[in-house]
Order: structure tokens, then sequence, then C-alpha cells
């Protein structure tokens, strides 16, 4: 659900606030590739910090933890709203980060395409086949099966067993 720029200021700390404003689209996409991954470690600590005191927040008010300070927590939407906040961020990073990921591969395999063009035409250029170039010549070739051969059908060999030991049974019933 999408915050308003207030509400994430009530639920955040300067520091917090000033990451977070870094996480937003026009200070985002004017980051360097370094800067946005040490943001994207910042903010997931911060984070992980804001989770560990929203549970510890929920387990004091259940009456299943020790207090931290003097009196047990009484309510715990702030902590809520922290985490909910600093998740949001580093949804965005992480967005940021693959767009960022998946531009680059769509420039190297662009570039990649083009040196593998440029090779073919140069080929081509030269009367052909490379040389010392590996090519199939003859084609494939069928390789011999290290199986055994059957030499009975199967359903043959079945039917001797079953006389075997139809015979076996006569004779063990004299």
């Amino acid at each position: 659900m999408a915050m308003t720029a207030k509400a994430e200021a009530r639920a955040l700390d300067a520091d917090e606030r000033d990451l977070v404003q870094k996480s937003h689209h026009p200070a985002l996409q004017q980051l360097s590739d370094q800067d946005l991954s040490q943001l994207v470690k910042l903010v997931r600590e911060r984070r992980d910090r804001a989770k560990t005191q929203a549970n510890q927040r929920r387990r004091e008010m259940r009456g299943k933890a020790a207090p931290k300070g003097a009196t047990a927590s009484k309510a715990d939407e702030g902590s809520k709203a922290k985490l909910a906040v600093l998740a949001m961020a580093v949804r965005r990073l992480n967005s940021e980060t693959e767009r960022r990921r998946r531009m680059r591969a769509s420039i190297a395999h662009v570039e990649s395409a083009q040196r593998a063009l440029a090779m073919k035409e140069a080929k081509a250029e030269n009367g052909g086949a490379a040389f010392n170039s590996r090519q199939a010549h003859t084609g494939m070739r069928n390789k011999q099966s290290q199986k055994r051969q059957q030499l009975l059908n199967p359903m043959e060999r079945g039917r001797l067993r079953k006389a075997q030991a139809v015979a076996q049974a006569k004779r063990d019933a004299r």
C-alpha cells in the first residue's frame, strides 16, 4: 500500500529519512551503481533492525518476552509503520538494481551479436571457411550400441519359464 511522504517522515528518524528519500524516483536514477549497492546494504540493515524491534514489541505485548524498557510496550503501530516504509524502500531499490542488471545484459547481448556479425562478414570476405576450421565433412555416423543383443523374444522367454514352472509342479506333486 502506498504511503504519503508525511507518513513516511513521521515513521522514520532523520538518518533513515535521508536513506529512504534517496530510494525515491528522481534521486534513485542519479545514483551510481556503487552508491546504489551501498544504499541497498544500509537500508536492508535498517529494515532488519526494525523487523527485530517490531517482533520484540509484539512479544512484549503478548507477554512472551521481558520488556526492554521500564514497562512493556502497549502498541506497535510505530514500529509496524517504520518496517513498512523501509520494506518498500528495499523493494524499490531491488527493482532498480534488477532494471539496471537487465539493461546491462541487454547491452552486452547486442554487443555480442554485433561482434558475431562482424566475424561472419569477415569470414565471407576471406572466401568462405577460415583456416583450420572444424567442420563435419562427412556428417554423422551411427555408433555401435553397447547393450547386449537379445537373442530371444521376451514373450518366448516368459512362455518357457512358465512351462518349466508347471513341469516342476507336476514333478513335486508325485
